[in-house]
C-alpha cells in the first residue's frame, strides 16, 4: 500500500510540474502574440506649418510607417508647435509625452556643444557636400553625441542655406555690414560671424523679427527663404543677398525610453519610412527654395525700389570665404579643430 501511494504522489508530483511547464510556455506564445498586435501611439511634434518641406516630410513618414507596420504603428503629427515648443519639446521625450521631433540644429547646441558646427559660415560648398557631411563621418559622430545624451538620433533633415537681408547698405561684401544691427539665433559662432564682419549682433525671438526689422530695432536678418518669404521678412526689408553663408537644418530624434521598449521588427519600420521621408524632405526642400526665390523676384520686379536682390560672384564670394575661414581657429575648443577639418575634407 505504501510503495503504491509512493508511486502515485510520484505521478502527482510529476504532473504538476508538466503543466507548469506547459503553462509557462503557453504564456510566451501569448506575450508574444500580444506584442504582435499591439499598437503602438508615436506623438510627433514639430514647430513649422504642415505645408512647409518638415511638415510634409512628417506627414508622408505617419503614412508610411503606418502602412509598412500593417497598422501596428499609429502616428499622429503635431504641426506649428500645437503639442509642445523646441525649447521645452526635450524635456517631454525624456518623459516620453513625445515620441518623436524634429528641431532645429541651434536647440542642441546647450547640449552637445559640437552641434555648433553646423552655424560655421562657409563650411559647406553646396548641397551636396552638405548631405554628404550629413550622411558621413561627421553626421555620425554628432548623432553619437546626442545619444549620449539619451536621445535616439535619427536623420537629418533641410531648411535651407541662409541669406543676408537689410534695411540699410545692401551687404554684398562683408565690409558692407559694418555698423549695422543683425538679428541672429542664440549662438556664440554667430556673435563671432557678425563681429568677423562689423556688424553688431542681436539676439532676438523668431516671433518678433517682423516687427524688430520694420521698427528699426535690427537692420537686418540671417534667414534661409523659407523663413525670408514664409513670414514676409522681405515686406520690410530693402535689400536681399544671396550669400548661401550659412545652414539651417533639423535633426529627426526619438524618445529613448519610448524606443527601447519598441519590438526590433518595428524600429526598422521607423528607419524605413524615416529614409524615405527624409529623401522626400530635402527634395521638396530644394523644389521649395526655388519657388520661394522666383516670388521673390516676381515681389522685387512688380514692386521697383521696395526690394533689391543681389547675387555673389565667384570674386565676392571669396572675398566672404576669406573673412569667415579667418575665424574658424576661434571655434577649435567650442567644436573641435578635428571635427571642422573632418567636415571641409568631406569630399
Amino acid at each position: 500500500m505504501k510503495k503504491f501511494f509512493g508511486f502515485a504522489m510520484s505521478l502527482v508530483v510529476a504532473g504538476f510540474f508538466v503543466a507548469c511547464g506547459d503553462s509557462k510556455g503557453d504564456s510566451k506564445t501569448e506575450s508574444s502574440a500580444g506584442n504582435a498586435e499591439k499598437v503602438y501611439t508615436i506623438k510627433f511634434a514639430h514647430v513649422v506649418s504642415s505645408g512647409s518641406p518638415k511638415g510634409k516630410a512628417a506627414d508622408l513618414f505617419a503614412k508610411r510607417a503606418e502602412e509598412l507596420s500593417g497598422g501596428r504603428l499609429k502616428v499622429e503629427v503635431f504641426p506649428s508647435a500645437q503639442l509642445v515648443d523646441d525649447d521645452k519639446v526635450f524635456q517631454e521625450l525624456k518623459r516620453n509625452n513625445v515620441q518623436m521631433a524634429a528641431p532645429s540644429f541651434s536647440k542642441f547646441t546647450p547640449i552637445v556643444k559640437e552641434f555648433n558646427l553646423w552655424d560655421v559660415p562657409f563650411i559647406f560648398r553646396d548641397n551636396e557636400h552638405l548631405h554628404n557631411v550629413m550622411d558621413g563621418e561627421v553626421g555620425a559622430i554628432l548623432k553619437e553625441k546626442i545619444a549620449q545624451k539619451g536621445f535616439i538620433a535619427l536623420d537629418y533633415w533641410d531648411s535651407g542655406f541662409k541669406q543676408f537681408s537689410t534695411n540699410k547698405n545692401p551687404i554684398v561684401l562683408p565690409s558692407d555690414a559694418k555698423g549695422q544691427k543683425i538679428r541672429i539665433m542664440s549662438s556664440k559662432v554667430l556673435e563671432e560671424q557678425m563681429k568677423a564682419i562689423g556688424a553688431n549682433p542681436q539676439n532676438i525671438n523668431f516671433g518678433e523679427v517682423y516687427s524688430a526689422l520694420q521698427t528699426g530695432v535690427v537692420d537686418g536678418a540671417e534667414n534661409p527663404l523659407s523663413n525670408l518669404y514664409n513670414s514676409r521678412f522681405y515686406e520690410v526689408q530693402k535689400s536681399v543677398t544671396m550669400t548661401n553663408h550659412g545652414y539651417l537644418g533639423y535633426l529627426v530624434v526619438a524618445s529613448e525610453k519610448f524606443w527601447n521598449e519598441l519590438p526590433e521588427d518595428l524600429k526598422d519600420v521607423i528607419k524605413q519610412a524615416l529614409d524615405e521621408a527624409t529623401k522626400f524632405e530635402r527634395e521638396e526642400s530644394e523644389r521649395d527654395e526655388a519657388v520661394l526665390f522666383a516670388n521673390l523676384e516676381k515681389y522685387a520686379k512688380e514692386n521697383p525700389g521696395k526690394l533689391t536682390i543681389y547675387t555673389l560672384n565667384d570674386e565676392q564670394k571669396k572675398q566672404w570665404q576669406d573673412v569667415m575661414i579667418a575665424i574658424y581657429p576661434k571655434f577649435y575648443d567650442l567644436i573641435g579643430q578635428e571635427l571642422i577639418q573632418k567636415t571641409l575634407e568631406t569630399e
